[in-house]
């Protein structure tokens, strides 16, 4: 008989320790109380705009973007926010996702901090006179499955239209969420990240109960580079000013302290790198300015404060063709936080306003219904150019490297694997496709590294079975000259070539199969295992050793 899987009992262990300290620490503290508490502001207790908004966002990745049959390789690139003349994109992008792992930190950020968003809003009425069952608007069944749902949607779609770049993914709106939890609940949300992280522990505790890791080299990307700073800063800005509306209707004995808020605010802005001020120079270079994120997230701070705890009292009233009015402390504050908002999302009107060109792309390329895909070293970026904007000695107009995906009819353009990431791995998997269908194209890289100077190499794109070569690098010539003749390995569609040269004399040959030798020009090139070698009058060395991956 087989013995039970370590595996399993490690996960039961997890859930059993965690059932149990819940259970014990409830019993302890009167869940009653808690649960009363609940059920004067939700229905029944429960945040159900909170769970009906996730099963959205998980029923599009596993079902729109293919995620119940491809649970670790879902379809991205035609859900992406490409630009405003590819509508579709433009609608799925806030609830789509990259993969499991940027789901799950999405959903886990939603359970934690949209309960505390919608308890703030509430499912009943609390204006005085006003009923619960009123109107539709004033109805608890309709706010907590209707309105606060369609508010997430709404949300998400602003996060979209106003985002730069192709931004895929929830976090915008997980970001409103902490808007409007921050300036009600300032510590209650640092705590919610905090059960965000257990969360997510305990997620990766039963996924893998035992990791094995040793050192290896990586092809890394700085980590605030994979950051949409401006999607999550504009989602909380979002937040903030729905937060605000909430909160100013309180009475100011129930409002948050300036302290409270002041810190609760800022470890949030530092905790989720809101402060990661990021620019892409080109040619996988990119510059962080760190001290002016830290300048702008404290500003941040300092502006909620002021709109949240200032005073009523008026700062001074105006006058105009007969009319008249007063502004008050705070709205200075939400003046220059709407401004703020306007201000960071109006530059992606101008880059969204763009589709791809009719040019043709350098390089062959493989066609897939309407998209289009190839392979090409420094060209301009199509993607980032299309509005040229310089500034501060940085520009959009960047070249690029790498697998290129293309569609006229989507408005795509884009690097779908930069050629950094393709010498890494060797191969990558481009997933194309649209509502309903999915097809994927391989790029496959291969090469000779060449002694002393460089490597060539060739880069085929295909299906699972076969391949056709679309880019070979320039020839390569080995830096040691041997008896007064240059060795060149010149990478071809049909394969690698050996040039021996010397003052008027050209000779090539293929480069030998394994275990196989070939003579050019009195050079003697053998091939053994990965390596080929190159012998003369007794000299023998290592000249070409073939590329490898990881």
């Amino acid at each position: 008989m087989d013995p039970f899987p370590v595996d399993v009992l490690q996960r039961a262990a997890v859930v059993a320790a965690l059932l149990t300290s819940l259970a014990t620490v409830l019993y302890l503290d009167r869940a009653s109380r808690l649960g009363a508490r609940l059920r004067r502001r939700l229905l029944l207790g429960v945040p159900w705009g909170t769970l009906v908004s996730a099963g959205f966002v998980l029923a599009v990745y596993l079902f729109l973007q293919g995620g119940y049959q491809y649970w670790y390789s879902p379809v991205t690139i035609p859900f992406r926010a490409w630009s405003y003349f590819y509508p579709l994109g433009m609608a799925t992008a806030a609830f789509s996702h990259g993969g499991p792992g940027h789901l799950v930190g999405n959903l886990v950020g939603t359970l934690t901090l949209a309960p505390l968003a919608e308890y703030a809003w509430g499912h009943f009425a609390r204006q005085r006179g006003s009923q619960s069952f009123g109107s539709l608007r004033t109805n608890p069944y309709v706010r907590a499955f209707v309105l606060f749902p369609a508010a997430v949607l709404v949300v998400g779609l602003l996060t979209s239209v106003f985002a730069l770049g192709p931004i895929i993914g929830f976090s915008g709106v997980v970001f409103a969420f902490a808007g409007v939890a921050l300036v009600n609940y300032p510590i209650g949300t640092v705590v919610a990240l905090a059960v965000g992280g257990a969360l997510r522990l305990v997620y990766n505790a039963l996924l893998t109960p035992v990791v094995t890791a040793s050192g290896r080299p990586g092809y890394i990307t700085p980590w605030w580079a994979d950051i949409a700073i401006q999607g999550h800063a504009l989602g909380l800005l979002i937040g903030v000013l729905v937060g605000l509306a909430i909160v100013r209707a309180r009475r100011e004995t129930d409002r948050p302290s300036a302290g409270r808020l002041w810190l609760g605010a800022l470890l949030f802005s530092v905790e989720q790198s809101l402060w990661a001020v990021y620019w892409f120079r080109g040619g996988e270079t990119y510059v962080l300015y760190r001290a002016a994120g830290v300048v702008l997230v404290s500003a941040l701070a300092l502006v909620v404060v002021f709109g949240v705890v200032a005073r009523d009292d008026p700062l001074f009233t105006w006058e105009f063709a007969g009319d008249s009015g007063v502004v008050r402390n705070w709205q200075v504050a939400a003046g220059v936080l709407l401004l703020t908002t306007a201000a960071l999302a109006g530059p992606a009107v101008p880059a969204n306003l763009f589709t791809a060109g009719a040019d043709d792309l350098p390089g062959e390329e493989r066609t897939v219904r309407d998209y289009e895909v190839t392979y090409a070293e420094n060209v301009e970026n199509g993607l980032v150019a299309a509005v040229d904007v310089e500034a501060f000695g940085e520009t959009t107009a960047v070249n690029t490297s790498g697998v290129i995906v293309r569609s006229e009819e989507r408005g795509i353009w884009t690097t779908a694997v930069p050629k950094g990431r393709l010498a890494f791995d060797g191969q990558a998997a481009v997933r194309l496709g649209g509502v309903g269908w999915r097809e994927t194209v391989y790029a496959q890289r291969d090469g000779w590294n060449v002694l002393g100077n460089g490597t060539a190499y060739r880069v085929a794109l295909g299906d699972s079975e076969s391949g056709r070569v679309v880019y070979t690098s320039e020839p390569v010539t080995a830096a040691p000259r041997l008896a007064d003749r240059n060795v060149t390995v010149v990478p071809t569609e049909n394969g690698y070539f050996l040039r021996v040269g010397r003052e008027n004399s050209t000779l090539s040959a293929a480069v030998p199969s394994q275990n196989e030798s070939v003579t050019v020009d009195g050079l003697t090139f053998t091939r053994n295992n990965s390596s080929v070698f190159a012998s003369y009058d007794g000299t023998r060395l290592e000249l070409l050793a073939k590329e490898t991956y990881e």
